[in-house]
Parts: C-alpha cells; structure tokens; sequence
C-alpha cells in the first residue's frame, strides 16, 4: 500500500523516529531548517512597499522542494510538523505557501514532545497555520536584517572590513563592555573583620563583629578602615563576652521549577562547563529521539526552547505516582506544587521535563553518550524533585556582647532533608551551634583581625550573560544559544578563565554604535522591542506600525552618523615595530576575523607576523619557534622543519620555496597491510579529528581512529595493535583492533 499522507518536519532525526510511529501510510520528510529566506546577497526588504519582504529558496533546497511538490501531488493530506515556535512557525508558512499549489489539504501540527502517542494525538488536533506567530516571527527578520545590511557597511567605512552589528548581539557586546568599564573604574577598599573563636561542649564556633555602638559594620558604609583601627578594637575588647540575645527560626527550602531554557543552559555552564550552543545540540538529540531497549526510538524530553515552568496534568498525575511507588512516603509532597512562570512569557510550550518518568537516566544510559547522559540526569533530577517535599532548616542566631562591640554568630542544621535527599550531588552545608542561653558568659579563646579588600563585579560567564538577558528581556530561548556564539565568532569578545572580556574591537564597536545609536543600541529599547513581538504574536499590535516606528527613528540616526561618525584607524593603524625583512614600518591588518601584522611595503614585501596586545594597547610580535627534525631534506641535504597544517603536522624543506620538499611524519611504524611498506602517518580531519594512515595514500588505503603499536596479537596473530582511550577509567589502553578477538595487553 503506497501512502496517503505526508508529514514534514525539520530534523531527518526526528522524521526517523516519528516514521517509526506513523508506518506505511505516511511519507515523513525533513525540510531540515528554512526551505525559504531572506537572499543572502541583498537586504531582500522592500522598505518603501511596507517592508515587503524578498523571499528565496534558500541553496541546496532545490531539489528538496521539487520532490516535496511531488509527493504533495501523491498523497491526500499534507501535515506541517515544524518545530512548535515561531521560528517553526515561519517555516511552516513557507512550506504551506510553496504546496498549497498542488494540495489545498494542507494542516499544522504541533509536537511538543516525540512519543507515539503525542505523535498521533497532535495529527488528530491538526489545525491550521498561526499568521500571528508568522507576522511576529517575520518582524523580528525584517528588523535584524535592516539593522545588519545597514549598519555593517557604515562600520566597514568607518573602522573596518568584516565588522557587523545586530539588534541584540551589539545589546549583548554593551553588556560586557559595561561590565569592562565598571571593573576599570573601580576602586578597591581596605576594611577588616574581626572574628572571636568560642568553644563549649566541644564545639567550635566563631563571632564576627557585627555593631559597633549600634552601628552596623560592613565594608560600605560603616567599615573597619584599616590596621591600626582594628587593633584599637582589639585592644579595646574585655576578656568578658555576654550572649545577649538568641534568635531561632524554621527556614523551609522548596525544591526549583523544572527547567526553562535560559535556566537549563545556565545549569549545564555551571555543572558541566557546556556552552550554550552545546546544551542545546544535546537537547534536540534527546527531544528528537533515541533508541531505547523495550521502548524503541523515543524522545526523552519535551520540546527544549520554553520559557514556561509548567507541568501538564498528565504529566503532573504520573510524577506524583512514580514517587509513591519508588521513594518512601515521606518524600511526595502533600499536594501538588504548581509553580508560576514570569510576566510577559509566551507560555506556548510546557517546562523541559522527561516525557516519561519511568526512564530514569539509570535505566537507560546505555543508550545515551556520557554528555547525553549527564543533561538527561538533571533534566530528570530537577523535574523528580518538583513535586517532593520541601527541606527544613532550624537556623540559630546567636548575639554576643563585649561592652560597645557585639558579635554574632549562625548556625543551620537540617530538620528533615526533604527533595535534597534525591537531589543529585545536592550539598547542605551544616553549622552546628551549641545549646546556649542568654546572659551565659563566654570566654574567646582566640580574637583576631583580617585584612580584606571590596571586590570589582565579576565578569560575565556564558551563565551569568544568559541570565542578565533572560532578566533584562532581551532576545527569547530560541536566541540565547545564537546571540553568544555571534559576538565569540565575530571576535567582539573573548573568553579568558571561562569569563567574557571585550576585545579591542568589541570595545570601538560598542562605543561608536553606543554614541550614534543609542536609542536603538540599548537594554530597554530591545526588551520593549520583544515585548512588542510578543503582542504581535497574540494580535494586540499591528507588525507593520512596529516596523515603521523603527524605521524611522533608525533612519535618523543613520543618517547622522553617516556624516558625524569618525574614521578610526583600529584596524589600518601604523606601529612602531619596523619589518625585519625590509626595514619598512609594519601596519595591524585584519582579514575577517584575523588580526595581524603586515608590513607596509606589501605586495613588494609579504612579511606577516603574529602578534598580542595588552590591555594597554601595547603590541608585541608573537614569533614563531622553529622545530628542526632529525632528517635531512632528501632533496637538498638541509635540515627539514616540522611545520604545522590544516589536516595535521608534516615536514618542509627549511629553504622552502626554494625547495618546495614536503614529507609526512612517520611514527616509525611499518603499515601493518601486507605488501605494504609505507610507514604510519599522523594526519588530521577535515573537521580536525585525529586519526592514522599510510604514508603511501592513495595507493594503500590503511586508516586507523586509534594510535597503531608495531606488535603481533597474541591471540588472533592480528599484525598490530592500538592505544585506545577509556573516558570513564582516564586510561590508554593496548588492544587487539579486530573486533572478533578482544584481546587486552593488560590480561595477557
């Protein structure tokens, strides 16, 4: 029976898996991303004609798109299974506009999570495409794509080629170039603790100085300034400390909402050091499918691009069933705990939650990788302990006076665990008092100072960046991921230690768009901006006003800086360093996202150097060291130089290009293929992935991912062996690489 229906989605993952569902009577395509867009070479936006956007079929979708028309033309219906956002949306749009030709049939359904039955239930609620989600989505392109083909031209002329601005990646640049600004501005302050170090029935405890004459001490406005301040108080402190007051209260702790987006990709930073882009690659792996033993191909998440904290029922109803059956009683909470998501959310999609409880990342991490393993763990962790009881804490505060000077100590012992008892790694740090009563005397068996300076705010990590956009409202779940990959591309900002600094280029940009656009470049424009997008999707504000508000504040200022904006010579700038080839003075060059020296005479002198600036600006040439190798060029008898390339390092003639001798290094390593005697070579992927081959390729095909060893297998008299690496061990290992004989140096 030939199939009747046809289902398109994004992901060829996903329409394997739901293909498994749905049978024979389904055709399952993938349209794998936008089959239409905006042209790559042009603005495409007709401003004049109400921002009529120039949609083209995006390159390599060809051929797709025809076979699409061909099938539409077979089969009876057509559903649009994009993903559930507006970005899907638009897709959708796209695809129906392109079939309705040949099939009015045509329906929209949404999936927001891959199981058989939420696959079919979706089919059997089709409905039709969402125009408000499509305008919204659209207005935001138009916008992004008039801010970008205006304003890169106007940087090229005014800093340098390859530079680009957006809407939200130069909001997200300020962001950290602010940051930059207050920690140069800063003013570091020096102020002391005092701590008093008590003991009573065998436990130790520690005071600090809390008043002074009533007056609170801390390092702002009130502080022990220096030395010779904290000394007086020393000196002025009698050997007679009182309890003067005690304080205890019961703290109870909920456990936190299942995930959002923003709040998974902050999660995976701080745990597992993941970037944002990685968390969500990851996430779309366990959102489209995996093939569990029992259950088949299965997606293990709901739909991952959510700024929503709600449970469905269903969903809700299974987890507290599960708790029942698996924990004691004594870990369900007593009634369901609904949490609330923020104002001005799209609240379209559920939480990130498991799509079935009863997977628990125990049960089948054979099917997962190690980092598949490790978000699917805190996906189903945080979700598990939404609905388990909460932790009690007793926390005692003890004031402890010395004449004018009072002291306190803190101290929190956990009641009843609760949810931290299921919670993965959870910590809780207990500080045990001992039982005192007020007017009780005590004796300081140690009183001491500390010198201390007020800190400058941290940099940025890819978490705290996150956080500051998803509190500030700028951008969406579906953009966090792209906009910190844009200016870590785009060379605006670099990592160091794991924390976002700007470059030198990130900071001109910034302060020039900053200067001439600042009613555009800026946190409060872009978050009332995605708020408006929000209310064109739920038909509250018409996309065309929006766009042309925009467009005619944005005119104004391009104009202007096109007349006012300076020139600056970042990027074509003369230094002090002389060429030492011909003595000519070397200029910074950039050639797209490359920063060099080049010398100033170039095309009569090609000399090119590396180089690294400080914080200053001060320029210091990065010279290259010379790696000599022991064999002599079998050309010319010079010495060969061990040169790095793109696929791996290899040898070159030190009077290269005089002689143009290239060889390839050898491991000392026979090829193992018979008849073969060609040596192994090191060589390097495409995609920069380490592997092993003959030095006679193309003539001997040998290859290899693991590392060869010239030995005999004692077992199946393989002719060589291999190092493999064992992650969860940390070890190398010497195996058999035929797969047959699982031969292991270490058993023999």
């Amino acid at each position: 029976m030939s199939a009747t229906k046809l289902l398109i989605v994004e992901s060829p993952s996903k329409a394997k898996t739901i293909k498994k569902y749905l049978g024979s009577s389904y055709y399952v395509k993938a349209s794998v991303g936008h089959i239409k867009d905006l042209p790559a070479n042009r603005m495409g936006i007709k401003i004049d004609q109400n921002f009529e956007p120039i949609y083209a079929t995006v390159k390599g979708k060809t051929e797709l798109l025809k076979e699409l028309k061909k099938l539409a033309k077979e089969v009876d219906t057509i559903y649009i299974g994009t993903d559930p956002d507006r970005e899907g949306e638009a897709i959708a749009y796209h695809l129906y506009n392109s079939l309705e030709k040949v099939n009015k049939n045509i329906y929209r359904v949404l999936f927001n999570e891959i199981t058989k039955k939420s696959v079919k239930t979706a089919i059997s609620n089709a409905t039709t495409i969402d125009m408000q989600k499509v305008n919204a989505q659209q207005t935001r392109r138009i916008l992004d794509r008039i801010v970008g083909y205006k304003l890169s031209p106007l940087l090229w002329k005014k800093i340098g080629k390859g530079l680009s601005a957006g809407r939200v990646q130069s909001v997200a640049t300020k962001i950290i170039v602010d940051r930059e600004d207050e920690i140069s501005k800063f003013q570091s302050v020096e102020y002391w603790n005092i701590k008093a170090h008590f003991k009573k029935d065998d436990i130790n405890f520690i005071g600090t100085l809390f008043q002074i004459d009533d007056k609170k001490v801390d390092s702002k406005n009130f502080r022990i300034e220096d030395k010779s301040a904290a000394d007086t108080i020393l000196k002025a402190l009698s050997k007679k400390y009182i309890v003067s007051k005690i304080e205890e209260k019961q703290r109870k702790q909920e456990p936190l909402p299942p995930f959002t987006t923003s709040k998974l990709q902050q999660e995976a930073n701080t745990k597992f050091g993941f970037s944002a882009k990685k968390t969500m690659l990851i996430a779309q792996k366990l959102y489209e499918g995996v093939d569990v033993v029992g259950y088949g191909t299965t997606g293990l998440i709901t739909y991952m691009r959510t700024d929503s904290v709600r449970i469905s029922d269903d969903a809700m109803k299974s987890l507290r069933e599960y708790i029942e059956s698996n924990y004691t009683l004594q870990a369900l909470s007593l009634s369901e705990r609904v949490y609330k998501s923020k104002k001005n959310i799209q609240d379209a999609h559920e939480a990130i939650r498991p799509t079935n409880i009863e997977l628990s990342p125990d049960t089948i991490q054979n099917a997962l990788s190690d980092d598949e393993l490790k978000l699917y763990r805190l996906i189903w962790g945080r979700f598990l302990t939404t609905q388990m009881k909460e932790a009690v804490f007793n926390k005692t505060v003890i004031d402890i006076k010395n004449g004018v000077y009072l002291f306190r100590a803190s101290g929190e012992v956990v009641v009843e665990k609760g949810y931290l008892e299921y919670e993965a790694k959870s910590k809780t740090e207990v500080i045990t008092l001992p039982p005192l009563k007020e007017k009780e005397s005590l004796k300081a068996e140690k009183v001491e100072s500390e010198q201390k300076f007020t800190q400058p705010p941290a940099r940025y990590t890819e978490a705290s960046l996150i956080k500051k956009l998803e509190d500030e409202g700028i951008g969406r779940p579906s953009t966090y991921a792209t906009v910190v990959s844009t200016i870590l591309d785009r060379d605006y900002v670099v990592k160091e230690d794991g924390k976002f600094k700007p470059s030198e280029i990130g900071v001109v940009v910034t302060k020039q768009l900053e200067s001439y656009f600042n009613s555009i470049i800026n946190i409060d424009f872009t978050s009332k901006l995605e708020n408006e997008l929000d209310q064109i999707e739920a038909g509250e504000v018409d996309y065309l006003k929006t766009l042309q508000n925009f467009y005619d504040s944005f005119s104004i200022s391009l104009e202007s800086a096109e007349k006012e904006m300076p020139k600056t010579k970042l990027l074509n700038q003369e230094t002090d360093i002389k060429c030492d080839k011909c003595g000519s003075i070397m200029m910074l060059k950039q050639v797209k996202k490359q920063r060099f020296l080049a010398c100033s005479s170039y095309p009569d002198c090609k000399n090119i150097k590396n180089f690294k600036q400080d914080s200053e600006g001060k320029i210091t040439i990065i010279e290259k060291e010379i790696i000599y190798s022991e064999t002599p060029c079998p050309a010319c008898g010079k010495r060969m130089v061990i040169t790095k390339g793109p696929y791996g390092n290899y040898l070159k003639c030190e009077d290269y290009p005089d002689c143009k001798t290239v060889q390839p290094i050898t491991l000392n390593i026979n090829c193992p293929k018979d008849g073969c005697d060609g040596k192994i070579v090191e060589r390097r992927s495409k995609k920069g992935r380490l592997f092993y081959s003959c030095s006679n390729y193309p003539k001997c095909d040998f290859i290899s991912w693991y590392k060869p060893v010239n030995e005999e297998c004692p077992k199946c008299k393989s002719n060589y062996l291999v190092e493999k690496y064992y992650k969860k061990t940390d070890s190398v290992k010497i195996v058999c690489p035929q797969k047959d004989c699982g031969f292991l140096k270490s058993d023999s």
